[in-house]
């Protein structure tokens, strides 16, 4: 037909013709009827098209020119529908509604994608996801019922139903790829969404039914946990063939080789690594994508609250969001060795999300070095009550914290959002006192990763210390990023009262730490006080630039946590913690020039009480011979049982906890979406991106966070966060 781009003929092929045939007259300007025998025959056809990237394009121009008098997108996505629905159906015996569904999603797939792609418009009216009114409706299709909303249905009820089996992999993982594609309008938007935005499949995918929503997300996180692997039968061009019956798509089922239909580079970059679970990796993907989308909606003061949606609360704002029932289905997951009944013992309400916590944490643990983990764990330990006492509880917290801390040791290699993350992580579980107890009796028999020194029988809590002082050094000296500062003190004072034992080399940090901020913070002060001084009769004092005014300020409120922390220890642990008394001692010139400081006298009155305590004791010593590290640490260890604190100031104990603040969307949206691109493959343009800045230089520090900061204003650093302290 004359639609259809001019094609190189390849010899001996009347199926090369005919699938040629049967692409042209879907891409071309006749409308097929949803009831015509045309989709049977596109969708039973093995397709064989080695088309270039070229003509694909070429394709797609055409299909877009046409589908707003054919509707074929409409059309395939209604068939891809009723074939998903027969395969649920079905269950896992092969059959036709198999062969048809993996046609019609990953044609639907190429085009949509396209479309989407160059959309001109804010509600995506060119994707024409509506028949025309002149359609004749079959009695199977309910004439109000949106296309999008039956799709996204179908494809969950699939996804949600039909267990992973040699025979569904290669149709589940196809699915998958078809709700990132349609999900991918939210690329097109900006940071922040408003009241106007339009995103047909996931606005389609919020609205389904709870239960329907509970299946969804214990599927994609079951798929996550088990990570099935491409079954060997899908290597084989006929997946589902029997006798003479042809293969569905004759595609190749490695995911760094496919190539069906329609290059695969027009559809996923050549260069994402193939993924030994490419289904786990993409449940995990469109997890997050689902769990962190946000919408926005304007209230009109003349309607009341069944207006809005059948289960969102009544907005109290100007502009609010609606409730994601994907992020209420993830945070009240349940472990699946405990009963559906709650403490009370009263049954919960409705259908909840069970999930085999220990499987779900030993997983986490395995795949911690990728950012996607990281970004589940964190939604999981912040959302989830449950799951986050199940992981307090455990003995073996090593399983998470060595990935984390190895990802910390390594952050000049890691992207910034992915070092506040796991921090953001170890500060949440730092809010447990149990926790914090628990880091100093697991005790490591070495730690392969850290290269600086060889570590030995070192507690996990002393390898914290170790970690969190090395990157605020890492921080102080390379990227000057206050949230990262915070985060790590921050984390730090949770755990001083609890340690237990800590480490020499735990302990020289700390001290060292304290060293190293009082050198920063002098020279900003000597940098104020040249600012101050008089210059021809006239003070320049008022002249002081307001960001190094406001740094000093800042290194003044650090140097405070870092002596509120060593308070905390000499004050509540110091009997159990002879190495932290040692550190002081041994540098204990560095707190002298703060000794009268306004700001930090108070608390510096502690440390030299046991400086003098100690240093009495060491003088009352008749050592023969030189003095030994093995001595002096000897006599701290035997004067630590005779300590009674006295003469010591009680402080109120600084406890940090944290939040996120009332718009966090602005931060997770654009973040998740940049992790699913660099991960899943999907090749999109670049050009058609505004949710996040795309090519833009990578600069030398951890910017890319938008706010946390303390709750007496002291301390400001990204808005996706906020550090508070009680």
């Amino acid at each position: 037909m004359g639609a259809v781009p001019s094609t190189p003929r390849f010899t001996g092929a009347v199926r090369q013709e005919t699938a040629e045939y049967l692409i042209g007259a879907f891409i071309g300007d006749k409308s097929y009827p949803l009831t015509s025998d045309y989709w049977q025959k596109l969708l039973l056809h093995p397709l064989y098209l080695h088309w270039s990237t070229d003509r694909v394009h070429e394709a797609c121009r055409l299909f877009a020119k046409n589908n707003h008098n054919t509707r074929h997108l409409a059309k395939i996505l209604v068939h891809l529908s009723w074939c998903l629905q027969e395969c649920v159906s079905a269950s896992d015996v092969p059959s036709l509604s198999f062969m048809k569904a993996l046609n019609a999603v990953y044609i639907s797939s190429i085009f949509l994608k396209y479309l989407i792609e160059n959309a001109n418009t804010d509600n995506f009216e060119e994707l024409y996801i509506s028949l025309n009114e002149s359609e004749e409706i079959p009695h199977n299709l309910s004439t109000d019922q949106r296309i999008e909303h039956l799709v996204v249905h179908s494809v969950f009820s699939f996804v949600g139903k039909v267990d992973v089996s040699t025979n569904s992999f290669l149709l589940h993982y196809e699915l998958l790829n078809f709700m990132l594609v349609a999900m991918s309008t939210q690329l097109l938007s900006g940071p922040s969404p408003g009241p106007s935005d339009i995103h047909p499949f996931i606005d389609a995918a919020m609205l389904q039914e709870s239960s329907l929503v509970n299946m969804v997300v214990q599927k994609l996180l079951h798929n996550y946990i088990t990570r099935p692997r491409f079954p060997a039968k899908s290597l084989s061009y006929q997946i589902f063939a029997e006798g003479n019956q042809p293969g569905v798509l004759q595609r190749v089922g490695s995911v760094a080789a496919n190539l069906v239909l329609l290059p695969l580079s027009y559809f996923a970059s050549s260069s994402a690594e193939a993924s030994k679970s490419p289904l786990a990796d993409s449940s995990l993907n469109i997890l997050l994508i689902l769990t962190h989308y946000r919408k926005c909606l304007n209230v009109d003061p003349g309607k009341d609250e069944s207006d809005y949606s059948i289960s969102d609360p009544l907005p109290k704002e100007e502009t609010c969001f609606f409730e994601n029932p994907y992020c209420v289905a993830l945070d009240n997951a349940r472990d699946t060795e405990f009963d559906r009944v709650d403490i009370e013992g009263t049954a919960q309400n409705g259908p909840l999300v069970r999930l085999p916590f220990a499987s779900l944490f030993d997983t986490l643990g395995m795949c911690l070095a990728d950012e996607t983990s990281v970004l589940l764990l964190y939604s999981l330990v912040h959302g989830n009550s449950d799951f986050l006492e199940y992981v307090l509880v455990r003995t073996d917290l090593d399983t998470l914290l060595m990935p984390l801390l190895e990802t910390l040791y390594n952050a000049p290699r890691r992207a910034p959002n992915q070092i506040y993350m796991v921090l953001i992580i170890l500060l949440i579980l730092s809010q447990d006192s149990s926790f914090n107890a628990s880091i100093h009796k697991l005790m490591l028999q070495s730690v392969p990763w850290y290269k600086e020194r060889v570590l030995h029988q070192t507690s996990l809590g002393s390898l914290m210390v170790i970690i969190l002082t090395r990157i605020i050094n890492y921080n102080l000296s390379k990227l000057r990023d206050v949230y990262l500062h915070t985060n790590c003190l921050a984390t730090l004072a949770n755990m001083a009262p609890h340690v237990h034992r800590l480490s020499a080399y735990a302990s020289q940090r700390l001290v060292s730490l304290f060293d190293m901020l009082s050198r920063k913070y002098n020279k900003l002060a000597e940098m104020k006080n040249d600012k101050m001084s008089f210059s021809n009769g006239e003070s320049i004092g008022d002249n002081l630039p307001e960001d190094s005014s406001a740094e000093l300020h800042i290194y003044t409120d650090f140097l405070r946590i870092v002596l509120e922390i060593l308070n905390a220890i000499l004050t509540y642990a110091l009997p159990r913690n002879p190495e932290v008394v040692y550190a002081i001692l041994h540098r204990q010139e560095v707190f002298h020039p703060f000794k009268s400081h306004p700001r930090f006298n108070e608390l510096l009155d502690n440390l030299f009480t046991v400086l003098d305590f100690f240093n009495s004791r060491m003088d009352a010593q008749n050592i023969v011979g030189e003095w030994s590290v093995e001595k002096v640490l000897q006599i701290i260890i035997v004067n630590c049982r005779s300590w009674r604190g006295e003469g010591m100031k009680m402080f109120t104990q600084m406890r940090f906890t944290y939040e996120q603040e009332s718009h966090p969307e602005e931060f997770f949206i654009p973040y998740v979406w940049q992790l699913v691109l660099s991960r899943s493959g999907l090749d999109f343009s670049p050009s058609s991106i505004n949710l996040f800045p795309v090519d833009l230089p990578v600069e030398d520090g951890f910017a890319g966070s938008d706010a946390s900061k303390l709750q007496n204003g002291e301390l400001d650093g990204s808005r996706h966060v906020g550090i508070w302290v009680e």
